[in-house]
């Protein structure tokens, strides 16, 4: 029985898709960083050299090419480590989502994923081809297995081929995008799947925002008892290092296992601080994605700047707030546009937040173009009463003069709908739903708030009357939006059991919903397709977002 001791690092780093020459030096700025820990291996991210996903540019052969110039380079910059790093391999005419293994000089050996993933978000399928193999390499005495993201989630996956091989150790690689409750699942399969094959784990995740989607990283290292010894921060780029101890009882079978020539085990003469990271709480963790996927998308986008449209309420308030802490005070500037119809609270509202933000804050009445536009429309109008069109009008200026600063000052104009309006259609098409960008598409009203008040508790921000008045939107006298739409402490969970869980109509209501509302409801999600498909991308928070994840036809007559 022999005990061996491997300093793994993982290297949780934000790659951007498409940015080969970037990614590479990222890569090597990681492998220069843990020169002088002795480290024995460290991992990288899945598909590190591409990002992830980089979809269609993988039809683009060049692409391919100079992907394979980059891990080749990378390869021969590899010394006294073993490294694993994700990247795209071309063999025979088909790519594979692959993971190279590097050491002294070269590419040791090269992994294809076995299992993709081809549901919700994931479209692997239209891209790659399935591994044929598990990979396992020896390291001295050590039989090291590796395998990439959804492989480690199937009980009779590769994880158990290369266990039954003799692999005490597995290192896997990842690309798993953040949804609300995803860390709690993914740490529990992880600490199921070390104990049940007794290996320990290495599970290296990327991190930052790639359009919707967002990785939150929380890469962790298990011994083989399934204890998380090790993990990463949250939503950071992060390096972090551990001491494994495994226990070998019986001498492994090395047939299949391709040798790392010339490697041995190192002694340790520096020390190594494992790191205990906490995990967020549930509304810091959402919070946290909002965040990392607004300055991702801003900042790799070429963006400094975003406009926000403030109209002193709950929606418009708290994205004001996000772009503040994702971007800073000084990039962040808000538009307060009021009509005939915007109450006095709304303008102190909305001024009060831009002077506790710091932010530049601008009005703009649009009381002038608007009655120009009325006069204009008075002679096709006649004979009708005022109703929608001249409502949804003021909305559409907003959103005019939104994109005309964009245009001029190079701002980037951030949409303020949320999921709730957004899954009804209570929203304008060309007016509030002008952006480039929409943080908070995927959040639904009632969890608007609490996210709005956990913020707050850390130092009142928000205005505490925007949490306690009524939601409008201010669009003709008295409006509410509870003239509309359902209460939203009724209206939430039944689009979250329509959308998320997709249950129908009869389910819906046997959950204690009235059987009315659960087919207004319905009837106005149904309806709002073609708004939806037109909106601006957004930050994915829920198991099921619109966009990648749910992806109705527009011209659909189904109904239950």
């Amino acid at each position: 029985m022999r005990t061996h001791t491997v300093r793994l690092a993982i290297a949780q780093i934000n790659p951007t898709v498409g940015d080969l020459r970037g990614n590479e030096e990222l890569i090597m700025h990681y492998l220069d960083r843990i020169k002088g820990f002795d480290v024995d291996l460290i991992a990288f991210p899945e598909l590190a050299v591409t990002g992830y996903p980089p979809e269609d540019l993988l039809m683009k052969p060049h692409f391919i090419q100079d992907n394979l110039k980059a891990i080749g380079r990378i390869g021969k910059a590899v010394k006294d480590v073993v490294a694993v790093i994700g990247f795209v391999d071309k063999k025979g005419g088909r790519l594979f989502n692959a993971a190279a293994v590097a050491y002294e000089g070269k590419i040791a050996g090269v992994y294809h994923k076995m299992r993709l993933p081809n549901y919700g978000v994931f479209d692997e399928k239209r891209y790659f081809s399935e591994g044929k193999a598990p990979l396992v390499f020896g390291l001295g005495s050590l039989i090291v297995g590796v395998n990439i993201c959804e492989d480690i989630w199937h009980s009779s996956g590769p994880l158990s081929v290369q266990a039954k091989k003799g692999a005490k150790l597995i290192i896997n690689i990842n690309a798993s995008p953040y949804h609300a409750g995803k860390s709690q699942e993914r740490e529990a399969m992880i600490t199921r799947q070390a104990r049940t094959h007794r290996v320990a784990l290495c599970y290296a995740n990327i991190v930052g925002g790639q359009d919707e989607l967002v990785f939150d990283g929380a890469s962790m290292v298990t011994d083989t008892t399934g204890v998380i010894i090790s993990r990463a921060e949250a939503f950071k780029e992060d390096l972090t290092m551990a001491d494994v101890k495994i226990t070998l009882r019986r001498a492994p079978d090395r047939k299949q296992a391709i040798r790392i020539s010339g490697w041995l085990p190192r002694v340790k003469n520096a020390y190594v601080l494992t790191k205990t990271t906490k995990p967020l709480g549930p509304q810091e963790e959402i919070y946290e994605a909002l965040r990392t996927g607004l300055y991702n998308y801003v900042a790799k986008n070429g963006f400094r700047q975003v406009v926000i449209g403030l109209s002193g309420g709950i929606d418009s308030s708290f994205v004001a707030l996000l772009a503040t802490d994702a971007l800073g005070k000084d990039n962040v500037i808000g538009v307060f546009m009021p009509s005939r119809y915007s109450s006095k609270e709304s303008m102190l509202d909305a001024s009060l937040l831009a002077s506790n933000l710091g932010i530049k804050f601008i009005q703009i009445s649009i009381e002038q173009i608007y009655r120009i536009y009325l006069l204009m429309f008075e002679p096709h109008f006649l004979g009708s009463e005022r109703g929608i069109a001249e409502e949804n009008l003021q909305a559409r200026i907003r959103g005019n003069i939104l994109m005309t600063l964009s245009n001029k000052f190079g701002w980037l104009p951030l949409s303020t709908g949320n999921k709730s309006e957004l899954s009804t259609g209570y929203t304008t098409l060309y007016g509030d739903m002008a952006g480039g960008f929409a943080p908070i598409k995927d959040v639904p009203k009632t969890l608007l708030y609490r996210l709005a008040q956990h913020r707050n508790s850390r130092g009142l921000i928000i205005p505490e009357r925007v949490f306690t008045k009524e939601p409008t939107a201010e669009l003709r006298h008295g409006q509410k939006d509870r003239d509309t739409l359902l209460p939203y402490e009724v209206l939430d969970p039944i689009l979250k059991a329509y959308i998320e869980q997709d249950l129908d109509q009869a389910h819906i209501a046997s959950l204690g919903f009235s059987a009315s509302d659960v087919q207004k409801a319905i009837q106005l999600v149904d309806g709002s397709e073609y708004k939806r498909r037109q909106s601006p991308p957004g930050v994915k928070i829920t198991p099921r977002a619109f966009g990648r994840d749910r992806r109705m036809p527009i011209t659909n007559k189904y109904r239950e």
